[in-house]
């Protein structure tokens, strides 16, 4: 979370600013003092003390101090263990479980309902109208979209997946009001996606990217859901982030199956028999 806020600092009007520098100087006293303190030692109106929460993806100071509090008070060793050339076939295999473990608890800590709520919203609306989602994403962030592709799918929504730069700037050309594009990145600086997306949107799609926060994409998007961790993007092959972002699509697909309702179980039954005669009994 306090990374989160750090890379978010520059894009923060300078009030905002005043207040992000606040809470990575003490987290601890932010979490526990009233807002009225906290506006006087930022040199700020209370407002922008909630405004502040607001812009970081929460729903008020309330949902901040709570995840800010979790976040500071858990003791979860964020540290990503960077894989090394000499290191036994052991020592990956703790490194690289504890860093994953790493990743699910600081995400569950630091994540914006409120911004995951706006997202499975707005998933949800395109599911009940029959319009279009669709998924992008270049590399591992193609796989992802690949399985988020095949999750939506399932639900009986009119979905696809692209990978390939010159697909994705065709297929959002094509989006309108009431589609949904779900933009997938790593690193955030992806110059194809970026054009996706800024062409999806000023075709009055809804954008929704999954990103790192202070990345020039998560101010591209109408809905930004932060994928923020500890790894590095430019040694070996991400594998945190993959997971992560596999996670996170999960919650978004479970969550809009919910929104559904019970329609959907008889569909997934009668999908489950069909599937029964492709195995060995």
């Amino acid at each position: 979370m306090l990374d989160r806020i750090k890379a978010s600092l520059p894009s923060l009007a300078p009030a905002e600013q005043r207040v992000g520098r606040l809470v990575l100087g003490d987290p601890r006293a932010f979490a526990n003092l009233p807002v009225s303190e906290l506006a006087d030692r930022a040199h700020v109106s209370k407002p922008t003390v909630v405004r502040f929460c607001r812009s970081m993806g929460y729903d008020g100071l309330s949902d901040f101090k709570l995840k800010l509090a979790g976040s500071v008070s858990e003791g979860v060793p964020f540290i990503h263990r960077s894989v090394d050339v000499d290191d036994k076939t052991s020592d990956v295999l703790v490194k690289v479980i504890d860093n994953t473990v790493a990743a699910f608890l600081k995400y569950r800590n630091d994540a914006s309902t409120f911004a995951i709520e706006k997202a499975v919203d707005a998933l949800a609306t395109t599911c009940k109208t029959g319009r279009r989602i669709e998924f992008y994403g270049v590399g591992n962030s193609g796989i992802v979209a690949q399985d988020a592709q095949h999750k939506f799918f399932r639900l009986g929504v009119n979905t696809i997946a692209y990978s390939d730069g010159h697909m994705q700037v065709m297929s959002a050309t094509l989006l309108g009001p009431g589609d949904c594009v779900v933009v997938i990145s790593n690193s955030g600086r992806t110059r194809d996606l970026m054009d996706a997306c800024d062409i999806a949107r000023k075709n009055g799609a809804t954008t929704i990217v999954m990103t790192a926060s202070g990345s020039p994409l998560a101010s591209a998007g109408q809905i930004h859901l932060a994928a923020d961790h500890p790894e590095g993007y430019d040694r070996y092959s991400p594998m945190v982030s993959r997971l992560l972002h596999l996670v996170i699509i999960d919650v978004l697909a479970t969550a809009v199956a919910l929104r559904i309702g019970p329609r959907l179980q008889p569909l997934l039954r009668e999908m489950k028999n069909n599937l029964r005669n492709k195995r060995y009994a």
